[in-house]
């Protein structure tokens, strides 16, 4: 079994409180987890400075080779984690046990992160828009134009708050070492694997153990986290978005609330974009924000409900080990329950139809864990509330809605999907402020590009421009 501690700025730290994470189906234990307390997290972070310091004694052109580096070990190697060492193999099994996510798409997930990894030096020339790395880590130079610039760091750190759901978040806060900036890091409660993987790779690869912390923990650690890091990110529902809305210092990731888009010029062709539909709202279990939660046409929604349906209404629950396996399990089956009361509230709605009703029973309770099979509905009113739901499975409502009417509908947009060549319907499209992410094109809405940002720029976010001259 694996004793994981807390990490203070590089160092292990064995606490009295642990935390025993077990193989949800035979309730083995696999990890005990040493806990942080939130006066900890801030006594901490009176030091964080230092992780700053550490990483600004290296290049940012070495830090990224490092990162390279670290990712290949993240993907192929054996690393320490806390009494041992850890094979990929052992990392997959594990943090399917204890996430119930299939082990198929947690090596999938670990491709992506790998993937990042290899391309930081890309991924920031993108999110820089060229500019010099070495200015970020100065503060000040001379931009292409010849022209004085200069870059203040809001934190010398950034703290991030790290969900359960799935391990491809992870990717939003890799590029932070390479800026110089130290980690602060509260893992997800049944998903530690990663961040700890990803920590021992990085160190493996050259980076100072001091420019990590990482405190598993409950809610207290995880508010005195945000309170104490002045640059953050948290991963949460509604509420989480509710809470810290309007807050510059945090940095939130909530529901995505994704959608594709027919245009009347396209809508009679929907029949082409069906594959891009079933990949949108099942890829990694429907467990992403990037996983399309309502599909939007002006006709025909009727027929796109029961072709999707026909698809993936027949998706069985299968062991994590089966490399066949599209769903993940419910670890702790009384979430699973709520989602599906909560589900049925919005099927028993008039305008709402039940597509895969006759596929089978949704909700497959098992002795130690639970699951939701797909769900596709059919909404008539574009105006209903089952028209804005997201569920952490493959899920999706195809609405009917006028073209006339969408953009006043659409509401909260991660990741939209245009399936149009309307010139008028993408302008209209391209100015709406609620919409994150615009495809325009079949472009499956799980299929990001990593040299755009994600749900906000993370240099704009961590770093401020400001006017600077010198004699």
């Amino acid at each position: 079994m694996w004793n994981i501690p807390v990490i203070r700025w590089g160092k292990p730290y064995e606490s009295l409180e642990k935390k025993t994470l077990s193989d949800f189906r035979t309730g083995e234990p696999l990890a005990q987890v040493d806990q942080a307390a939130d006066g900890m997290v801030r006594r901490d972070m009176r030091n964080a400075s230092a992780a700053r310091a550490a990483l600004r004694q290296i290049a940012p052109g070495d830090l990224i080779d490092r990162l390279k580096r670290a990712g290949e070990l993240y993907l192929q190697a054996d690393l320490p984690l806390g009494n041992g060492r850890q094979s990929p193999h052992d990392f997959v099994r594990a943090q399917a046990a204890t996430t119930g996510l299939p082990e198929v798409l947690c090596r999938n997930n670990m491709q992506k992160n790998q993937f990042v990894l290899s391309q930081m030096g890309t991924i920031l020339d993108a999110l820089t828009r060229g500019l010099d790395l070495n200015i970020l880590s100065r503060g000040y130079g001379m931009e292409s134009r010849s022209v004085m610039v200069s870059y203040q760091a809001q934190s010398p750190i950034l703290g991030a708050v790290l969900p359960s759901n799935s391990p491809g978040v992870h990717t939003l806060w890799l590029p932070v070492i390479a800026l110089q900036l130290g980690l602060v890091l509260k893992p997800g409660s049944q998903e530690p694997w990663t961040p700890y993987r990803i920590m021992s790779a990085m160190v493996e690869a050259g980076i100072p153990a001091e420019a990590f912390s990482m405190y598993p923990g409950g809610h207290d650690v995880g508010g005195a986290l945000l309170n104490s890091c002045r640059r953050s990110m948290i991963f949460g529902g509604a509420a989480t978005v509710q809470q810290y809305a309007g807050n510059p210092g945090v940095q939130v990731h909530g529901p995505g609330f994704t959608k594709i888009v027919f245009g009347e010029d396209t809508v009679d062709r929907w029949e082409d974009y069906l594959d891009l539909m079933v990949e949108s709202v099942c890829s990694n279990g429907g467990r992403s924000c990037i996983n399309c939660s309502s599909i939007w046409a002006p006709r025909h929604a009727d027929k796109i409900a029961d072709a999707i349906a026909a698809r993936i209404g027949t998706i069985e629950v299968r062991d994590i080990e089966d490399p066949q396996a599209e769903l993940a399990a419910f670890v702790d089956p009384a979430m699973a329950e709520g989602v599906w009361g909560m589900l049925q509230a919005v099927i028993q709605r008039p305008e709402v139809r039940h597509a895969t009703e006759s596929y089978g029973d949704r909700f497959v309770r098992l002795p130690h864990a639970a699951y939701l099979r797909p769900v596709v509905m059919h909404c008539q009113d574009p105006g209903s509330e089952a028209a804005q739901q997201e569920f952490m499975f493959p899920c999706v409502t195809v609405v009917n809605c006028p073209q006339a009417e969408l953009l006043k509908r659409l509401g909260s947009t991660l990741v939209c999907t245009a399936i149009t060549d309307d010139n008028h319907l993408i302008a209209s499209l391209s100015d709406a402020t609620e919409i994150d992410r615009l495809n325009i094109g079949a472009i499956p809405t799980n299929r990001l590009n990593w040299l755009q940002p994600h749900e906000g720029n993370l240099i704009e976010f961590l770093f401020r421009s400001r006017a600077y001259q010198r004699a």
